[in-house]
């Protein structure tokens, strides 16, 4: 075990109040692709005069509804994926007090697949889905067991996915959620993210705790700032924590 991987044990024995900031780097372990990274959704080739930016727009939903779902369904669920050892670490963690809440921008489900309870999902989630009009509420399986648009079962209104897409607002109560949290914390780990999206990255600015930890693979703008930062595959460096 290395020295900064002690480091990080030492921080987490101490901490009582732990909450755990991540991004799409999170569940790259359960074969998710991140966004930005080479390999990520944002670098391939789609075959298409648009961008996965535009296709993940709220316009894009609204003038090309067909298109979106088959980049969504596509692109975006992973019906199949598992936690990994990262997530499986902060539900353990959880159980013994001493991770207090989960702020995560992915919108897998994986967290709460794993066991975490207070998850704060600023992005949404593919597992939730309603409808428009009448506001029904359906699973994943209304999603994947349609082509083209998903109409409500209800009404026939179309049924978006709970997620957030570009050109579109937080949840007032997650953020709210998440800010009371980081601002509670003693201890914020930042695991999975650079930092570049927001306002969900300005989110780390409430920190007002003792240590600031950031993994991830790349440089973040926040490393300057950070009591300690780790480059490793974060599954990896929650393996090596937990003695597993």
């Amino acid at each position: 075990m290395d020295d900064k991987i002690k480091e990080l044990k030492k921080i987490i024995e101490e901490s009582d109040n732990i909450v755990f900031f991540g991004g799409a780097g999170v569940s790259t372990e359960s074969g998710i692709p991140d966004f930005r990274s080479a390999n990520g959704i944002y670098n391939q080739d789609l075959g298409r005069e648009v961008s996965p930016e535009e296709m993940i727009s709220h316009t894009f939903y609204k003038r090309h509804p067909e298109d979106f779902f088959e980049f969504y369904r596509d692109k975006l669920i992973y019906e199949n994926a598992e936690p990994n050892d990262c997530h499986k670490a902060l539900a353990e963690l959880e159980k013994q007090g001493k991770v207090k809440a989960v702020v995560t921008q992915n919108i897998d489900g994986l967290h709460q697949k794993a066991g975490s309870q207070v998850v704060w999902e600023l992005h949404g989630s593919t597992l939730r889905n309603y409808c428009e009009n009448c506001h029904a509420f359906y699973g994943l399986d209304k999603i994947l067991g349609s082509k083209g648009v998903p109409v409500c079962d209800r009404c026939g209104g179309p049924v978006k996915p709970d997620v957030v897409l570009y050109e579109e607002g937080l949840d007032d109560d997650v953020i709210n959620g998440a800010i009371k949290a980081i601002s509670e914390a003693d201890t914020l780990i930042v695991g999975g993210t650079t930092l570049i999206v927001y306002p969900a990255a300005g989110l780390i600015n409430y920190f007002r705790g003792k240590h600031i930890v950031l993994i991830n693979m790349s440089a973040t703008g926040a490393d300057g700032s950070a009591d300690l930062v780790i480059r490793e595959p974060i599954g990896s460096v929650f393996r090596q924590v937990m003695d597993w």
